[in-house]
Order: structure tokens, then C-alpha cells, then sequence
């Protein structure tokens, strides 16, 4: 029996209990300190490294940070701050071990919890980088203080080889202080996707740190062959540039960007706002806090959001901008088409969840409101034009609110969307409860019907849809919901649509696109996950949404056909092979597999492979769907170029 298959005793004491010590419990349990040993995780350990540089650069102490993926998998990241405290500690457990040695081995240590080494944080555990040292397998720390360079490495698991040692002087030219983290990921524990960094993914990061710090310079560099880039983010407009990014794929309604600071120094807050409006039907209100992206929002998005709806309404009243018998313009009316980042520093933050997804120190919320009420009003006196073309696209927004509650309201009479009708082409599942359904939208009646035969009728539901659903990204709601298959969608999966989506009433767990491996199929897939996006953002936000992962290709062994899921899956299997002779099948499409081709690769749950669609940074996906569903081609084909040498997963 393995110890896996070891019976717990009914004499349970002392003896049973285990004290992981040092960095045990991170080795044990990973996805306790970074989310995940998937892709996600593996990128997890760069972010730790740069947060404690861009707290140094938030504390004043530094203007450079650099990241470096080495030709042999590794990654360095270095500042120029004031370089990790090397010194040794004079009391304590740890006496006598240098301060630099203590941060890289023990969990919550650090300068960010009394106060005097930071005001503000975005690494406010003290686990970043011994987190990032427990799963290296090696870790290199280098760091320049008071004219003299110091150095120290770890094994595997962080276990030190040494004791941190003066190595020389700080060289005469570069920096005259700093830290420099060159770090090797383990490869038994990134098991499921392998340790290879994602150049895309970690640009996105610099970049967006970048824009929160104004003129901090952020230079990435990809040493590995055949990706070679240099690339150097540094924006004197901070905020102002970011918004204007992400902006510029869609067709901004004025030149103009409101910009306002303010700070409360009795409170140790402050806020900086920019926002500007497009033409478009979305909004993309983008909180930070301390850096942190927060996507679920939190109190300083609401005490925006309050204020901007109270400003506004007063504002067109003034200016005879709505009649008197008209009613105020909704939240939702005026905030159509803004782009806005709201970014705020305060002493101690609150993060609602582990993932820091929502900020909840109160007080944020009334200082936000307050300053939002005082300085945007300013703005709108002094910037007349704009603020007169910025209130008549809320009062169409309004007109097409009412459409398209006409529309819902069509809706429900037509297809019972609050009740229990449902579209005559699902093929719904037996179960009713929700954690264990799942919805497989396939592309095509062929596909369909070696879907229905491969499912299993208790957990999996099937709707197939005709053709390429319709573009929401350039359609406001009150036209989405004349479309056929969007109906389809929004009464199949439950929980309404847009402004009223509640994930919780949703009736699967899990909404898995299926769709060909080919042209056709990947920009049905893009639509989709659009839809899912825009119209029902909690949808991917609790990672309710997949993508099925059909392989591409087919070979037999003998007279057993094998299934390899891609490119990468072919290459390894010739290389397990080199004597393979037969040739490999290129599969088109899903309706060229037969139903028992179709389940064990694609849809049972014991042997399938899922991708499941996440939103780590709000502002990020909203500017790449802009991006890849908006009308600028030119911007289109540049972002497809600049990414393809890094593409895993083209989709989202």
C-alpha cells in the first residue's frame, strides 16, 4: 500500500502532527503562494521580483527596472534602488544571519510591515521572493550597497550555499545601489506547462507598471534564441499615456483627457484619475491600488463611480443639457464608452481575497468621492465642448438602454428567459446542479451530432450555433439581442445579460467552446469569448469559461490511432519515436471525428484537455479585445505580428 493509500489511524496525537519549517510549506503547497503550478504561477514568480522593485520606485529610490529571460531559462530582474539591507540581525531567531539572507528564507519577512522602510506596498506579505528562492531551482542574489557588491546563492528549494559574501566593488560605471534577482524555476514543480516564460505576458506587466509610475523606465530583454527583442517602456504622462493607449484602438470622442491628483496626508492616501471617453458601447473603469490591479473593483471604484454619475447629472442640468421633465442619466448611461484609471496609494491596504481582486478600506471611498465631486466638476466648467459631446452620447445611451429593455422584455414573453423555456436546439443535461454542469457550444450540425453521442447526458449539455455570431464589440445591447444565437446563449446559460448578468444564477460551471482547429473556427471562438467578455463579464471572471482543446493531428502506431493535441505535442512524439515511419493526418474539423474519436480526446473528463479563459488584469483584456474586434486593421495586423513568435494560445 502506498503511503497515498495509508489509512488515518483512529489513534490520532501528537505524533501525527507535522511542522513544515523554512520554506517546506511553499514546496508543499505552491498554490497556496502563486495561485497555480500552471503558466499563471510560473509568471507569478517575475511579478513577486518586480513588486519589490516598483516598491522601491513608489518609495522614491529607484528609475530603472529590468527583466532578462536568459538563453537558458532563467530570469533576472534588477533595480536600482537602495539594494536589500545586508547587514546582520542583532536579535531574534534569525541573529546573526544577514537581513538579505533572512528575506530570501523566511516567510513573512521584510521592511513592509512596521512602516519605516515603506509608506506604501504592493508586496505587503513579506513572501515575494523567498516564495520565488523555495521554487527555484537555483537562485543567484547580487546586490550593490555602500560602494561594495555582495553575492550569495541558493540550491534548489532556497537551500543557501554560503553565507552572502562582499564580492568586490560596485563597478565604476552602472549602478551605485541595487538588488539583482537571477532566478532558474523548478522544473518538478511547473509540471503541468513547462517553465518557458511568455514574452507577451510579461511585457504586458512592465508596460502597465510603467504607465502607474510615471517615468519609471522598465526595460525587458529576450535573450533567447530565435525571440531576441529589446524593448524599453518609460511614459512621462503616466496615467494620461495609459489611457490614450487604450484608447487608441477604438475612436476617442474628444482629443481631451480629464487629469486630476489629490492626497490626504493626515490619512496617507492618494488618488491620480484620468479618463476620457470613445464612441464605443463599453466601459473600462481600470482600479489600482499600490500598483495591484484590481479587477473586481473595490471602494475606490465606487466612490468614482458615484461621484462621476452625481457630477454629470448636476452639470447637464445646469447647462439646460436635460429637459425638465427628463430623469437624470443612469450611471450606466454616462460611464458608455469612458476609459478610465482610477490609481490609489495607501498605508496598509485591505484585498478582499487572496488574489488582491478588490480593495476594501472604506475610507478610500468617501476621499475618491470627494475629490472626484470637486475636480471633475472643475473640468467639465472649463472644458464646455467636451463635456456637452460627453453628456449627449450618455442621452443616447439612454434611449438605447430603454431598446433594449423592450428587447429583454420581447425576449422573455417570446422564450421564457426568466423561466424554464429554453432554445428548442439545446440538448440539455439531466443534472440541476450547477457545479457539476457543463455547456459545450459546437460549431456545426456535423459536429453536433458526434458531439451528442460522445457526451455524457447527466453533466453535459450541448448547443450547437450556425455560423459566426454577431460582433458585440461594435453593437450596443439593444441590437445584440435581435440576433438568433446570442438569444440562444443568454437564455441557455441563465442569469440574464450585460448590466443584469448574476454569474450565480447561471446554470452551468462550465460554458466550453468547441469549435475546428482552422481559420474559421478561431474567429468563432474570439466572437464568442467577446460575447462572454462584454456581455457577461462575471462569466470569465469565476472561470466558468473553457476552451476545448480537439488535437490536430492523428498517426497510427501499429494499428492503434494515436491523437497528438498540437505542434508541440507531434515534435515530442517524434522525438520519443525517431523510428516512427507512417504519416501524420492533419484534422480539419470536428465533424471529420467520429463520436468515439470525439470522447475520449475532446470531451471526457478523465482524459480531455481544457483551457480555461482567465482575466488577470482588466485593462489588459479590454485593450486586446479592442484590439483584435475593433475596426483599425493596421492595429490588428500589428498586434498579430508583434505576438506571433509567442503565441501558445491565439485566442484571448
Amino acid at each position: 500500500m502506498s503511503s497515498s493509500d495509508k489509512q488515518p489511524s483512529a489513534d490520532y496525537g501528537a505524533k501525527d502532527i507535522q511542522v513544515l519549517e523554512g520554506l517546506d510549506p511553499v514546496r508543499k503547497r505552491p498554490g497556496m503562494y502563486i495561485g497555480s503550478t500552471g503558466l499563471a504561477g510560473l509568471h507569478h514568480l517575475i511579478w513577486e521580483v518586480v513588486d519589490n522593485s516598483v516598491d522601491e520606485a513608489m518609495a522614491g529610490f529607484c528609475t530603472r527596472i529590468g527583466v532578462t529571460l536568459l538563453a537558458d531559462g532563467g530570469c533576472r530582474v534588477e533595480d536600482n534602488g537602495r539594494g536589500i539591507p545586508v547587514d546582520p540581525l542583532t536579535s531574534g531567531p534569525h541573529k546573526g544571519k544577514s537581513a538579505a539572507q533572512v528575506v530570501l528564507t523566511v516567510l513573512h519577512a521584510g521592511g513592509k510591515f512596521g512602516g519605516g522602510g515603506y509608506k506604501v506596498s504592493g508586496g505587503l506579505h513579506g513572501v515575494g521572493v523567498s516564495v520565488v528562492n523555495a521554487l527555484s531551482e537555483r537562485l543567484l542574489i547580487e546586490i550593490d550597497k555602500s560602494g561594495a557588491r555582495y553575492q550569495q546563492e541558493y540550491a534548489k528549494g532556497g537551500k543557501p550555499q554560503g553565507k552572502l559574501a562582499k564580492v568586490g566593488a560596485t563597478p565604476a560605471r552602472g549602478r551605485k545601489s541595487g538588488t539583482t534577482v537571477t532566478f532558474w524555476p523548478d522544473p518538478t514543480v511547473f509540471v503541468a506547462e513547462g517553465t518557458e516564460f511568455l514574452a507577451r505576458t510579461v511585457l504586458e506587466r512592465l508596460q502597465t507598471m510603467a504607465f502607474l509610475n510615471k517615468g519609471l523606465e522598465m526595460v525587458f530583454k529576450d535573450l533567447r534564441p530565435e525571440k531576441e527583442q529589446d524593448v524599453t517602456y518609460q511614459y512621462r504622462g503616466g496615467i494620461i499615456d495609459f489611457v490614450k493607449h487604450l484608447n487608441a484602438s477604438k475612436d476617442a470622442l474628444f482629443t481631451k483627457v480629464a487629469h486630476f491628483e489629490d492626497e490626504d496626508n493626515e490619512g496617507g492616501q492618494t488618488l491620480e484619475i484620468a479618463m476620457q471617453w470613445n464612441t464605443g458601447y463599453y466601459e473600462g473603469i481600470h482600479g489600482y491600488a499600490n500598483g495591484i490591479s484590481t479587477i473586481e473593483g473595490g471602494m475606490h471604484v465606487e466612490g468614482f463611480k458615484t461621484a462621476l454619475t452625481s457630477v454629470v447629472n448636476k452639470y447637464a442640468r445646469s447647462k439646460n443639457l436635460l429637459k425638465e421633465k427628463e430623469d437624470n442619466l443612469l450611471g450606466e448611461d454616462i460611464r458608455e464608452g469612458i476609459t478610465a484609471i482610477i490609481s490609489v496609494k495607501l498605508r496598509d491596504p485591505q484585498f478582499e481575497g487572496q488574489t488582491k481582486a478588490k480593495l476594501g478600506n472604506v475610507p478610500m471611498r468617501s476621499f475618491v468621492q470627494k475629490a472626484t465631486n470637486e475636480r471633475l466638476a472643475e473640468w467639465l466648467e472649463e472644458n464646455p465642448t467636451e463635456a456637452n459631446k460627453m453628456v449627449k452620447k450618455g442621452l443616447a445611451a439612454a434611449q438605447a438602454r430603454v431598446a433594449a429593455k423592450n428587447a429583454r422584455n420581447a425576449i422573455r414573453r417570446k422564450t421564457a428567459l426568466a423561466g424554464a423555456g429554453m432554445p428548442d436546439k439545446l440538448k440539455d443535461c439531466s443534472s440541476g446542479n450547477p457545479e457539476e454542469s457543463e455547456l459545450f457550444i459546437v460549431e456545426g450540425d456535423s459536429a453536433g451530432g458526434s458531439a451528442l453521442n460522445a457526451r455524457d447526458p447527466r453533466t453535459q449539455a450541448l448547443l450547437p450555433i450556425r455560423g459566426k455570431i454577431l460582433n458585440v464589440e461594435r453593437a450596443r445591447l439593444d441590437k445584440m439581442l435581435k440576433n438568433n444565437e446570442i438569444q440562444a446563449l443568454i437564455t441557455a446559460i441563465g442569469g440574464g445579460v450585460g448590466d443584469e448578468f448574476a454569474v450565480e444564477k447561471a446554470r452551468y460551471h462550465k460554458v466550453i467552446v468547441l469549435c475546428d482547429a482552422d481559420v474559421d473556427g478561431s474567429h468563432i471562438r474570439t466572437l464568442l469569448l467577446t460575447f462572454f467578455f462584454r456581455q457577461m463579464r462575471g462569466l470569465v471572471e469565476s472561470g466558468f469559461v473553457y476552451i476545448a482543446q480537439p488535437p490536430l493531428f492523428s498517426t497510427l502506431v501499429g494499428k492503434e490511432k494515436i491523437y497528438l493535441k498540437d505542434e508541440s505535442a507531434k515534435n515530442d512524439f517524434l522525438e520519443a519515436h525517431p523510428t516512427h515511419k507512417n504519416d501524420f493526418n492533419r484534422l480539419k474539423g470536428l465533424g471529420e471525428m467520429d463520436w468515439q474519436e470525439l470522447k475520449p480526446t475532446t470531451m471526457d473528463v478523465t482524459t480531455r484537455t481544457l483551457l480555461q479563459i482567465t482575466v488577470a488584469d482588466a485593462a489588459l483584456a479590454d485593450d486586446i479585445t479592442s484590439t483584435l474586434m475593433g475596426d483599425d486593421v493596421d492595429l490588428r495586423k500589428q498586434f498579430i505580428t508583434t505576438n506571433a513568435r509567442d503565441v501558445r494560445n491565439l485566442d484571448f
